[in-house]
């Protein structure tokens, strides 16, 4: 999943220069450009009808994350998803729980 989320351009890079010059954290837009806008739009419907998403959207601006870096976050969650449905063949369900043996 971390190849496909460098494809579409939403992994976080940090300018560093030295030890003394660190910029902000930004994503880094190599990837491709239709992907991303269509991952953003799916996300900001996501963080209003999915529970999951919506919690984890609140969750990060309660903890002082801006609302754009959290929405890529919630980017990052939905291919993450998607990526689990693909491998695994099985459909998506939102209350799934992992059996730990």
């Amino acid at each position: 999943y971390k190849q496909l989320i460098s494809y579409a351009g939403l992994s976080p890079t940090e300018y560093r220069s030295g030890s003394s010059i660190r910029g902000r954290v930004r994503i880094c837009k190599q990837g491709g450009k239709q992907l991303r806008n269509m991952l953003y739009m799916c996300a900001l419907n996501a963080k209003k009808s999915n529970g999951y998403c919506r919690a984890l959207y609140d969750r990060l601006v309660e903890k002082g994350k801006n609302k754009k870096a959290a929405l890529i976050a919630v980017c990052n969650k939905l291919l993450k998803l998607v990526f689990g449905v693909v491998k695994n063949k099985t459909f998506y369900h939102e209350n799934f729980v992992v059996k730990i043996a």
